[in-house]
């Protein structure tokens, strides 16, 4: 899966993603950025 990583400033393939529930009981994936190691999000089912 894809997300945008911040510090890197573009698309980039998500590294041990993992399925997450946000407060507002909406589904997101959690993941890291494989270039420079941060976290990156994505909301959405996957």
């Amino acid at each position: 899966m894809q997300a945008y990583c911040m510090k890197c400033r573009k698309k980039v393939e998500m590294s041990s993603p993992k399925a997450v529930t946000l407060k507002n009981k909406r589904p997101a994936t959690q993941g890291a950025c494989p270039k420079c190691g941060t976290k990156i999000f994505r909301i959405g089912k996957g």
